[in-house]
């Protein structure tokens, strides 16, 4: 979700119910991920023009030009990259969670269940030993989702509004989840690792494995 970590708790009795709303991404972050890839001379361009977007829709377009060309053109494999760096405390909070087996049993859900839970449960997944193959052929379950929620033609409406390309954002490529996966391996060394870098530590993610896999 994107709210706080947590911003709601329900407590009860022994078998209680509880509820957190974990934050991995948001706008600022996407922004402010998106903002380290634009180029300087294009970011200098934009500095110089924004004086003029509070009083034109055409300079104000001009400015967004830059950082929306590269959210397009990064697509969903430069979302989970982001998500990877900005998320980590939230994924981390997450992964607490299903380590903890007084709390289950557990389900995690985003708006969607396909980028940031798709996320958690590669992480998951990966560290249970389950392939990069099978991992991948999972994520692709949701490749439809928007089309069963019925909700694929507000979706593609809220993305067009943001000059965002519904193609790239609404779907589940295999490719971005085996790019993915190979990504976390260049970039951190490994899952194991990147979960290392996040805070979650070999003794956490043992504690994890065991949660899910042993009786």
């Amino acid at each position: 979700d994107e709210g706080g970590a947590p911003a709601s708790k329900l407590d009860g009795p022994p078998g209680r119910r509880e509820r957190y709303f974990v934050s991995l991404m948001n706008e600022f972050k996407y922004v402010r991920g998106t903002l380290g890839k634009v180029r300087k001379r294009d970011i200098a361009r934009t500095v110089l023009k924004s004086p003029g977007a509070l009083v034109s829709k055409r300079v104000r377009d001009s400015v967004k030009e830059p950082f929306l060309d590269k959210i397009n053109d990064g697509g969903l494999p430069m979302l989970n990259e982001l998500l990877l760096r900005f998320g980590a405390s939230g994924i981390k909070y997450v992964l607490d969670i299903c380590a903890d087996r007084k709390r289950h049993p557990v389900i995690f859900h985003c708006t969607a269940g396909k980028d940031r839970t798709g996320m958690i449960t590669a992480i998951i997944l990966s560290l249970c030993g389950v392939s990069d193959e099978e991992i991948v052929q999972d994520y692709m379950l949701s490749a439809n989702v928007y089309s069963e929620m019925n909700d694929h033609k507000a979706m593609v409406g809220a993305l067009s509004q943001r000059n965002l390309n519904p193609k790239t954002f609404l779907g589940a490529p295999p490719q971005v989840m085996r790019d993915t996966l190979e990504s976390i391996r260049e970039e951190y060394g490994s899952v194991e690792e990147y979960m290392e870098w996040i805070g979650f530590g070999y003794d956490k993610q043992e504690k994890l494995k065991i949660a899910l896999m042993e009786d």
